[in-house]
């Protein structure tokens, strides 16, 4: 009960605009291994998180274009981007091969129980989260427009100047 208020609290923060950070949930890696959100960290860097689905179109679409720029990201701000695919536990075994065949150099993740997605209330994908050194989320948006990308940037060097 005490953990429910808490998300509770922090969607509360969340969907305001105040900083809120990243809860703590368990999440799976492509090999079916467990891991806990706490243990995800850039260094003190910026962190994107991109919630994102094989059947979502706009999803792909984004996550390939950030593909195409991200080793310049990297160099120029330090960034990791992170996705986190919300297919469920039947069709988890198809994002591997997916994001191999779209060469997608990024860490990649499942939420197959939707953890995580409802601890960030993620209603629709594509939903983008940029988060800051100390794991905060400082922006967000959702759907994905061509170019999406480069105010995503913007954003990331704003928080490499501060």
């Amino acid at each position: 009960m005490k953990n429910h208020i808490m998300i509770v609290f922090l969607l509360s923060a969340c969907s305001i605009g105040a900083f809120c950070q990243l809860p703590s949930v368990n999440i799976k890696t492509l090999k079916g291994k467990t891991i806990n959100t706490s243990t995800l960290n850039n260094d003190g860097k910026p962190m994107v998180i991109s919630f994102w689905a094989t059947w979502c179109k706009p999803c792909v679409n984004e996550l390939t274009n950030i593909s195409e720029v991200y080793p310049d990201w990297q160099d120029e701000t330090g960034v990791k981007v992170i996705a986190i695919s919300i297919d469920d536990s039947r069709s988890m075994t198809r994002i591997a091969p997916f994001i191999n065949g779209k060469g997608w150099e990024f860490e990649v993740y499942a939420d197959p129980n939707g953890d995580l997605r409802r601890a960030m209330n993620v209603v629709n994908v594509p939903h983008t989260f940029l988060l800051n050194g100390q794991g905060q989320v400082v922006y967000q948006h959702t759907s994905y427009n061509e170019g999406d990308e480069e105010e995503l940037f913007s954003k990331i060097l704003q928080l490499t100047k501060e």
